[in-house]
């Protein structure tokens, strides 16, 4: 696996593991059934960190943003009240999607 967790890459990596995981239990192979056992719940930790890396972002997406739009605000400046605006939404839609 990559040094960043990949929810792509942990749902790729979670159902090959059950795939090699059903080969060993229908050739009755112990070995592929504890690798695709192993691989499976490697791919769903992946996923999981993944997850949780995207929301911490979303939250701090979330916070930045609402700064800037409370300075824009109280300073007058609209093109910075209004991009935190943005960027507080976009870390609320992040949040939403990866929600644990």
């Amino acid at each position: 696996m990559s040094s960043e967790p990949s929810q792509v890459n942990g749902q790729i990596h979670s159902v090959k593991g059950t795939l090699v995981e059903a080969v060993g239990n229908a050739t009755g192979a112990t070995s592929w059934q504890q690798s695709g056992k192993e691989e499976h719940v490697a791919g769903e930790t992946e996923q999981k960190a993944a997850q949780a890396k995207q929301y911490a972002e979303g939250v701090s997406d979330r916070v930045g943003g609402k700064i800037d739009s409370v300075v824009g605000a109280v300073t007058g400046d609209k093109a910075k009240q209004a991009s935190g605006n943005i960027q507080e939404e976009k870390g609320h839609a992040k949040t939403e999607i990866n929600k644990p």
